[in-house]
């Protein structure tokens, strides 16, 4: 089979050749520090994984009078060129900080202005003020944040040259500048996580506003996604995850809304993976009933999750295809190549049973020995059906 073709069948909880193994989004600074600056696809073609290609392309809705922004706007690893009108517009400015780059997001509306802060260091990027403030502030988001639409003629030429080498995925939008593709870990990234979890008691009927606003955004690109020959899409985000919030929040303010996404996604002829890195064991039919075609990280106690690979395989197994479950902090560095090997056959072994299991680690890495990584490559080439 081809990469392609070995994650799709696996997707589709069918059995492929062998166990599909491959890699959550490739961080540049590991490909810098490590592997001498190559490109993901470079990568991927390194070490012999299944590939991915990641994209997210928009285009501007003429008929609510929206364009792109300034064209020399640097656009970065999972962003898109942002969508601007007269009526919502994004400045930057750096902020003076010695310790880490620091840089401040202001949203011109014609009634106010919203401010964030994003910091940087050379592994990742952190929201250090978050944009709402005040509650009354999601009024100017419900008013005047543009609605993207996805350019389709774009995503099909990458999926037409990216061919059969593996999945062209993308991702629900995000907020502008910073946020995540589902509606409640959109808005953590808004106004904090700690304040939305206190507001689910205090005020849940503007918790159920704030995430109708951003939840319509979401709707509106993926209405136009008809024809996109994307494979899957990334739904979610680690503050749904039953380490931050409790499974009665998840199924009140999570489930209600990303489940509204994963059926215009579906109706338009869309995948979607639902990502969920931290706990997951209390709400894996919770997750699974909301109709995802797959669901990750599958993240490991050792790692700070709660997983338990081979008893998820039995819960939700037959519902959705299984994605993650490997301990890249343990057996991405400080151990043997054979320990590596035994853990890509331990992950096989509880969850590749009739298929329907993609081998990835549980979310991002930044530091790895490449031999290790090598190892996990060759050994899941050895698990066949």
């Amino acid at each position: 089979m081809t990469s392609k073709k070995r994650m799709l069948a696996a997707i589709n909880r069918q059995k492929p050749d062998r166990l599909p193994a491959t890699s959550h989004h490739v961080q540049k600074y590991f490909l810098d520090r490590y592997m001498g600056g190559i490109s993901r696809q470079e990568f991927f073609d390194h070490f012999g994984l299944d590939a991915i290609s990641w994209n997210l392309f928009y285009k501007p809705d003429p008929s609510r009078r929206e364009y792109y922004d300034d064209p020399n706007q640097p656009v970065g690893f999972l962003e898109a060129r942002r969508i601007f009108s007269d009526n919502w517009r994004i400045e930057s400015e750096l902020v003076a900080d010695p310790q880490y780059h620091s840089e401040r997001f202001n949203f011109i509306t014609p009634e106010g202005k919203l401010s964030m802060v994003l910091q940087s260091n050379p592994q990742t990027s952190w929201v250090s003020e978050y944009l709402i403030k005040q509650k009354s502030e999601i009024d100017l988001i419900a008013k005047h944040v543009t609605y993207p639409l996805c350019d389709v003629e774009t995503v099909n030429k990458v999926a037409e040259d990216f061919g059969e080498r593996g999945l062209v995925r993308g991702h629900i939008p995000c907020f502008d500048v910073f946020g995540q593709p589902g509606c409640w870990q959109d808005a953590c990234c808004l106004y904090g996580t700690e304040k939305m979890i206190m507001a689910v008691y205090d005020d849940p009927i503007w918790v159920r506003d704030f995430l109708t606003i951003l939840q319509q955004r979401k709707l509106h690109f993926i209405r136009s996604m008809s024809g996109a020959k994307y494979d899957i899409l990334e739904l979610g985000g680690g503050d749904a995850s039953t380490t931050v919030i409790s499974p009665k929040i998840f199924e009140e303010f999570v489930a209600p809304f990303d489940s509204v996404l994963i059926k215009a996604a579906h109706d338009a002829g869309q995948r979607i993976v639902y990502h969920t890195c931290g706990g997951m064991m209390p709400i894996l039919e919770n997750i699974a009933a909301m109709q995802p075609d797959a669901m990750e990280t599958f993240t490991p106690p050792e790692m700070g999750g709660d997983v338990d690979l081979a008893q998820a395989k039995q819960r939700i197994g037959d519902k959705v295809c299984i994605i993650g479950g490997f301990d890249q902090f343990h057996y991405f560095t400080g151990c043997t190549p054979e320990e590596t090997r035994a853990q890509v056959r331990k992950c096989f072994s509880d969850a590749g049973a009739d298929g329907g299991f993609i081998l990835c680690p549980s979310d991002h890495f930044f530091d790895a020995d490449p031999a290790l990584i090598q190892a996990y490559a060759d050994e899941a080439k050895k698990c066949v059906y």
